[in-house]
């Protein structure tokens, strides 16, 4: 079926806009736009047939004339985009379902393989008048904003991408979960038992981070990534944790780094700081969680009954270098899968004493549980120091001095 022929189907199904007409053939011709096109398939059909060219006239029946208003649609996006910093954008389009169904029809009827959906020229044509009055470019891979625009209600929906940056932290203050803890009472509704907040405890290392981050950010929120996380009732001390901030929808995007550095380490002085290395992108929070991250800890254990130093030595010596068999803690076995799994201990060492036990420091593969490694958890880790020294152990104050990541080995 030649052009000539195919044009004239296309308009038999009523009247018709120059650039739906091109779009029947988008994929088909290159060099010109779709009104273009358009424009020239229905001169060149009236020629054909020797009749006087008849312009597209009323609305047309798949896009209802919307490219008439695409400077307006841009207005509206920019006016969307006012007290939002951005370099890239993206436009995207809610096609009514009417609209996708009719072009949809002349697809299938004609068996068109070559045609330029209307989204796709929506969002085309929108975005090069956005350029064009903003100075900024469209980006398809990783734009800072994306506008949704919905012809039905004739709004514009932004929605900002977070940014990332990366660095270490170091939790100084013992009683701090990493993250955000809803109520166990009230599930984060609010209730006395938790004063109302709805939060089973007052702060996290997430929100202390978070909350001058969101505040330079004017961001709607912060979400803390992190290599891992230390116990509740342990430091985070010596070199710090790898994390990724995640930035919710943040107006402005080109913060100094060091100044955000400056203002958290202020604002958490004494209980939380950090060591911002730089920006970061989505993919390096698949990275940070999936790290097997070796970790070194110094321990202070309580041991009963007496026990001398070479005692203790021998004992140590030898679980270094042996795989641990573990069964899940008595203590997570609620929220964790309840199996078995091998960590091996790669350092143990006996680094002093006092009055309060035995301190010892212990390197040892990601997911090794310390605190069971020592007590032996009521024989769900073997071998564990307990069951060497045949005395109850139990582990009294964790620090963790190095989280090392694959990259650092």
């Amino acid at each position: 079926m030649d052009l000539t022929e195919l044009t004239g189907m296309f308009l038999s199904y009523g009247e018709i806009c120059d650039h739906c007409l091109g779009r029947m053939v988008g994929k088909r011709s290159f060099g010109l736009t779709n009104d273009q096109r358009g424009k020239a398939l229905r001169i060149s059909y009236y020629l054909a047939r020797n009749e006087p060219y008849k312009p597209h006239e009323g609305i047309c029946w798949i896009c209802q004339d919307f490219f008439e208003g695409t400077g307006e649609w841009a207005d509206r996006v920019v006016a969307a985009l006012e007290g939002i910093e951005f370099s890239t954008f993206l436009i995207g389009t809610r096609i009514p379902p009417l609209m996708a169904e009719g072009e949809e029809m002349v697809w299938s009827d004609l068996s068109l393989s070559f045609a330029e959906p209307l989204k796709s020229e929506i969002n085309r044509e929108v975005g090069k008048a956005v350029a064009e009055r903003t100075g900024k470019e469209a980006d398809l891979s990783r734009p800072d904003v994306v506008l949704i625009l919905d012809p039905v209600s004739g709004m514009v929906e932004v929605q900002v991408n977070p940014v990332f940056f990366s660095g270490r932290y170091r939790k100084l203050e013992r009683g701090i979960p990493q993250t955000h803890w809803d109520c166990r009472i009230c599930r984060g509704k609010g209730c006395e038992r938790c004063g109302f907040t709805g939060k089973q405890y007052p702060d996290s290392v997430e929100e202390l981070i978070g909350r001058p981050v969101v505040e330079l950010f004017g961001a709607e929120g912060a979400v803390l990534h992190g290599a891992g996380r230390e116990d509740i009732d342990a430091r985070m001390i010596g070199t710090g944790r790898p994390f990724v901030m995640e930035v919710v929808s943040p107006r402005r995007r080109t913060i100094d780094l060091r100044t955000v550095e400056q203002e958290v380490n202020k604002q958490a002085e004494g209980r939380v700081e950090v060591s911002l290395s730089g920006w970061s992108r989505r993919e390096d929070v698949e990275t940070i969680k999936s790290d097997k991250a070796h970790k070194k800890y110094r321990i202070l254990v309580e041991i009963d009954g007496p026990l001398s130093f070479s005692e203790l030595k021998s004992a140590l010596e030898a679980l270094k270098g042996v795989t641990i068999e573990q069964r899940t803690p008595q203590r997570v076995v609620h929220r964790r899968a309840d199996k078995i799994r091998e960590r091996k201990v790669l350092e143990i060492e006996l680094v002093g004493s006092g009055d309060d036990g035995f301190v010892i420091e212990v390197t040892g593969e990601a997911g090794l549980y310390i605190k069971e490694l020592i007590s032996g958890d009521s024989g769900r880790t073997r071998p564990s120091l307990a069951e060497v020294l045949g005395k109850p152990a139990r582990v009294t104050q964790l620090d963790v001095l190095q989280v090392r990541g694959s990259a650092e080995e």
